[in-house]
């Protein structure tokens, strides 16, 4: 996948939710289903085809105990699905940055490259651009 190629497997929005969720847990820890389904607002059917989606891929593991009603199905992100996200959003995060600044601001002038380097620009820019260490 190229630099300028955000991964597909992560960026179809409930995968992306699924795993932004999952990041906000520190390392090692995991959420059941149910949690994850209420907290996404999924229907488990919806939900197990992007978990399956995301498993396949090796960003998130499933380990369930128990038997028949009384099993609990918990879900973590892995090593691996913590980088693909961390690339995910550096991808995105470089991508807005490019368009911004080669997109014309207010009354400038297309052709020129007037918002490159100005304080103005760059003070637009950090309003809407994702801070990296806001994960």
């Amino acid at each position: 996948m190229g630099t300028d190629t955000l991964d597909p497997v992560i960026h179809a929005p409930v995968r992306l939710r699924i795993v932004a969720t999952l990041s906000a847990l520190p390392d090692g820890d995991s959420l059941s289903f149910t949690r994850l389904q209420d907290m996404l607002e999924l229907t488990p059917g919806n939900l197990i085809t992007h978990l399956r989606k995301l498993e396949d891929a090796g960003y998130l593991t499933s380990e369930t105990s128990g038997n028949g009603r009384a099993s609990r199905t918990s879900i973590a992100l892995t090593a691996q699905g913590r980088a693909a996200l961390d690339a995910y959003t550096d991808t995105l995060r470089d991508l807005l940055a490019r368009a911004y600044t080669a997109a014309p601001g207010p009354g400038s002038n297309s052709t020129s490259p007037a918002c490159i380097g100005s304080p103005q620009c760059a003070q637009r820019r950090s309003t809407w651009l994702i801070s990296p260490h806001a994960r």
